[in-house]
């Protein structure tokens, strides 16, 4: 294989990659966020300059993808922080857990999301909908919800879905410094939203040395949201450059 036919892979390994090169269109990607007040303490330790909060706030997510071009169905779940760059208002991923390895290594790879394996689930339980997340046999988050209790304003729930979106891209060198070290940007802007509700929540987090989500601690729940979409992923765009 010559220097031409290595250039046109896009991930390895080269005769069976991780994921193919598909843009993914998620067909019935269903959310449940609770929006929780934490330590502001522990929201500085985790949180990346030039990123900065007002409030000491974080979003628990499980998004339930009822398919996905490429990935099929699969579940994910993780926290977001409600941050700041400048004068535009967004969320730093800090989080995710999914329990399908394709979606992870692309998320990696072809983008920045921070992703790695676990087993989240949402489903209705009498009148709850109901969220987990277990990392190997072990219970790290359980999300409760009242089943469809009042109407939200679909408008509001795209806002919701839509505001810009924070990463960190870091690919290591071979050396032990990073090649890569970067905070990116995207946006979601195709988005269909086919439902929305919203209603009284609760949310506990079970402390876990590889999934530290209790390290981001529950004070308060501030705001819930059971939302059904359509959308496309956009591309993502470095904002700043840590090795500059």
């Amino acid at each position: 294989m010559n220097r031409e036919q290595v250039l046109q892979h896009l991930t390895t390994p080269l005769s069976s990659p991780a994921f193919a090169p598909a843009v993914a269109r998620f067909t019935d990607r269903e959310y449940l966020n609770i929006v929780y007040r934490t330590d502001a303490d522990a929201l500085r330790a985790v949180v990346p300059e030039p990123l900065e909060f007002d409030e000491p706030l974080v979003r628990f997510e499980i998004m339930k993808m009822g398919d996905v071009t490429s990935f099929g169905p699969y579940v994910e779940a993780g926290q977001a922080i409600p941050v700041r760059l400048g004068d535009e208002r967004g969320e730093y991923l800090h989080a995710m857990y999914l329990d399908n390895f394709p979606a992870t290594a692309a998320g990696r790879e072809a983008s920045a999301y921070p992703k790695v394996m676990g087993s989240p689930a949402l489903h209705v339980d009498n009148a709850a909908l109901v969220g987990t997340l277990d990392y190997g046999a072990v219970r790290v988050a359980t999300a409760t919800m009242g089943y469809k209790h009042r109407p939200m304003d679909l408008g509001e729930a795209e806002a919701q879905i839509t505001v810009p979106t924070y990463m960190l891209k870091i690919v290591p060198g071979a050396d032990a410094g990073p090649r890569v070290c970067e905070l990116v940007r995207t946006q979601i802007t195709d988005i269909t939203v086919k439902f929305a509700y919203t209603g009284p929540a609760r949310l506990q987090l079970f402390e876990h040395v590889l999934a530290p989500l209790a390290d981001l601690p529950v004070r308060e729940v501030v705001s819930a949201s059971h939302i059904l979409t359509d959308l496309t992923l956009s591309g993502v765009e470095p904002v700043h450059d840590y090795l500059a």
